[in-house]
């Protein structure tokens, strides 16, 4: 199963685990954390399918969100199915966490799951779920509304692609390693019909 050393960038900690399907050179499925001027995007994309086509697709998107990451999500999203209009196409969550207001901003198109886990216990909601959208990145997008969320020291972003089984938030452990908690979900929650990504991203806070 691969997977990367937990690193840490500026906001927050995190580590992925991904698993290629079975027959397949290369995953569909990628992932990206880059740290901007005003604090750091975290992006799941799921090119369309799997294989090459998918990978290519998903490379695209890739290239275009390290190329434009300071920019806001709605622009990054609009110029991502701007760049992969001709590939296969994917689903995309993005994720912005910003230093200044101590908030995340965040958007979806498409099926990759993302939950947002609070690290108050007397926090309510406990969870927040980001909305997923119909729509695939490069053929058609809906529209494009983020959201915005306060997030504090401890809090754990998880996005997870389709080919993880809805639900497996339900038994984590939040001051687990973050490594572990990316593998326990990819081991026990992937499908088995589809490449599968997990990336977890743990919010530091601005004393980073």
């Amino acid at each position: 199963m691969p997977q990367g050393t937990p690193q840490t960038v500026p906001l927050v900690d995190y580590a992925f685990a991904a698993l290629t399907l079975p027959g397949e050179p290369e995953s569909g499925d990628r992932h990206i954390v880059v740290p901007t001027r005003t604090g750091t995007l975290v992006a799941v994309v799921d090119g369309l399918g799997h294989g090459a086509e998918a990978a290519e697709a998903a490379k695209v998107a890739v290239a275009t969100l390290e190329r434009y990451a300071g920019e806001p999500i709605i622009s990054l999203m609009k110029r991502c199915h701007k760049e992969m209009q001709g590939t296969r196409g994917a689903v995309m969550s993005l994720a912005a966490f910003y230093a200044q207001d101590e908030t995340v901003t965040w958007l979806t198109v498409g099926n990759v799951e993302g939950i947002l886990l609070r690290a108050d216990p007397q926090a309510n909601p406990q969870r927040e779920n980001i909305l997923m959208r119909s729509g695939v990145v490069g053929f058609r997008l809906p529209a494009l509304r983020a959201s915005v969320m306060t997030v504090s020291s401890g809090d754990v972003l998880i996005f997870a692609t389709d080919g993880i089984a809805s639900g497996f938030d339900n038994d984590l452990t939040l001051n687990a390693p973050l490594q572990h908690i990316a593998d326990s979900i990819c081991t026990r929650h992937s499908k088995g019909t589809d490449d599968a990504l997990v990336l977890v991203a743990r919010y530091l806070g601005d004393g980073s």
